[in-house]
């Protein structure tokens, strides 16, 4: 059994935690199930912040250290916006109404992402990777063909591979 963390960022102004994102992201890290065999951001910069956070709250140690793998994030931001702003909400399912092309390149490309994670973790082993809504959600439908809730600030899915099933369960 392999397991990999999708966290979203906490509260963010700009590309940098706010003091209550910061917080957040300290008490959070204080209920994680450490230890990661990795440990990945997408890069951005209140996404990294996150990570530290979260290691800070964990008290634990990270003898790999943090890896910044920026197929976790996504080069058609504004695409994405403008998907948001025409489907009137935030869920996979709605972007698909609005620009189901962005939706099915952006799945596949996360997808594979999140693919190759599951293929570099030993057996038994587990990965958390701090990034971006609705990026994550698009990794999960990308590998598994399911449609999931956004993720809120903080929050995430942990996706556990058995054999050749994926299950899926939502993270507060």
């Amino acid at each position: 059994m392999k397991t990999v963390e999708l966290r979203r960022h906490t509260a963010s102004d700009g590309d940098r935690l706010t003091p209550d994102g910061i917080a957040a992201a300290v008490e959070i890290g204080s209920r994680l199930e450490a230890p990661y065999d990795l440990l990945i951001s997408s890069g951005a910069q209140r996404a990294t912040q996150t990570l530290a956070s979260f290691l800070a709250g964990s008290g634990q140690r990270s003898p790999g250290g943090v890896t910044v793998d920026e197929s976790f994030r996504s080069a058609m931001e504004e695409r994405w916006f403008t998907a948001a702003r025409e489907s009137g909400a935030r869920d996979i399912a709605a972007f698909q109404t609005a620009d189901k092309a962005l939706v099915e390149q952006e799945a596949r490309r996360f997808g594979g992402a999140l693919r190759r994670v599951f293929d570099m973790l030993p057996a038994g082993g587990r990965a958390l990777i701090v990034g971006h809504s609705p990026m994550h959600e698009a990794a999960v439908y990308g590998l598994t063909g399911q449609v999931i809730a956004p993720i809120a600030k903080g929050g995430g899915v942990r996706v556990v591979h058995d054999g050749r099933d994926f299950r899926i369960e939502q993270l507060t």
